[in-house]
């Protein structure tokens, strides 16, 4: 195959940002894709808005590398002052809804997987796969595929990290919480207030501090964000629901988070789910090491990914800047993206030398 310059990639980039592709409404996008791949002979596998491809010379007794980024977009803000998505490249930047998060990260990893498609003597296996429902952590996105994918040894996520890696990501738990007490009239002092038994757990949770902190992410932040109780004003609540965002490092699973807090309040706790785990790759590995001698940086990542939802070795990294993620008239420089592609194929000869 002959190799594809940068800007064969960020034209497939202003398609996928010209075609619209809110989460659960990734058709499109994925045809385009598939399309894309199989010119190149590509193999490509489906399943619902998910496409993937595995390199040529794909051999079983090989470890796998994932190429993994998300294809679908939020919905654009009322603050946008140019059409989302009208792709407009001006000043060394491209608009447009998606370029930023994760459009520009997808398209760098299918350069860097094409440039590698056809090697025979790649000591590991890859596999590209643009993912859908990313933003809404969705069960049709990369969960709906993981059964259909080989052993999988590393995970690349790519989302914007400004190249830089993130070798930590916090994980989600959204907790449903429901305090009891007694209905009763109250103007004679009756029943027992569930809004009391509520602020009696909220107070341990304004004021508990996990034990174990994370060396990347810090400490497990807890925030009740949420609040509901009582029918009228002259009857005492028996009933009081109360949400708390937990936002978990890598120090403790989701359950173990979640016994913690059910151990030391009083309320019913109902976890809305513990899918969106925190996730951790040690600094000794060797890709991470590889990384480092290509004087990349490493960090620990507050914003949740597929990474979440991924359960092997991952590493978050990716062209662009999380800060434009879902903001108005969202960007990425075109020089990022070839940066981006450049250092994708860097980090994986490096890895190879290191492996063969």
């Amino acid at each position: 195959m002959e190799k594809l310059d940068a800007q064969h990639f960020i034209d497939l980039l202003k398609q996928l940002i010209e075609t619209p592709s809110l989460s659960r409404e990734e058709n499109n996008t994925a045809d385009l894709l598939a399309d894309f791949l199989q010119q190149y002979g590509c193999k490509v596998q489906r399943k619902k808005h998910n496409v993937w491809a595995k390199n040529r010379d794909f051999h079983t007794q090989k470890p796998t590398i994932l190429l993994n980024s998300h294809h679908d977009t939020v919905k654009p803000i009322t603050s946008y002052t140019l059409d989302p998505y009208t792709a407009i490249e001006k000043g060394g930047k491209l608009f447009g809804l998606g370029s930023n998060d994760a459009g520009g990260a997808l398209v760098s990893l299918i350069a860097t997987f094409l440039h590698f498609y056809e090697e025979k003597d790649l000591p590991f296996n890859l596999i590209i796969a643009a993912t859908a429902e990313e933003e809404i952590s969705g069960v049709n996105g990369i969960a709906h595929i993981l059964p259909d994918l080989p052993a999988i040894d590393l995970a690349i996520v790519g989302e914007p990290t400004e190249m830089q890696m993130a070798i930590a990501e916090k994980g989600l738990l959204v907790i449903d919480a429901y305090a009891k007490g007694q209905g009763g009239h109250a103007a004679r002092q009756e029943g027992k207030n569930a809004i009391y038994e509520a602020l009696t757990d909220i107070a341990w949770i304004k004021s508990y501090q996990f034990p174990k902190k994370s060396e990347w992410l810090g400490p497990v932040l807890m925030q009740v964000t949420q609040i509901e109780a009582g029918t009228q004003h002259n009857v005492v609540p028996d009933a009081c629901h109360f949400v708390i965002d937990v936002r978990a490092t890598d120090a403790y699973s989701l359950e173990e988070t979640l016994a913690i807090i059910d151990k030391h309040t009083y309320s019913e706790l109902k976890p809305r789910s513990v899918r969106l785990q925190p996730s951790h790759i040690a600094e000794t590995h060797l890709f991470v090491q590889g990384g480092k001698s290509l004087g990349l940086q490493s960090y620990g990542s507050p914003t949740l990914s597929d990474q979440a939802l991924i359960p092997y070795t991952s590493i978050k990294i990716g062209p662009g800047k999380s800060e434009r993620s879902h903001t108005a008239d969202e960007y990425i420089y075109t020089e990022e993206i070839k940066e981006g592609i450049k250092t994708y194929i860097q980090l994986l000869e490096t890895y190879r030398h290191t492996i063969q």
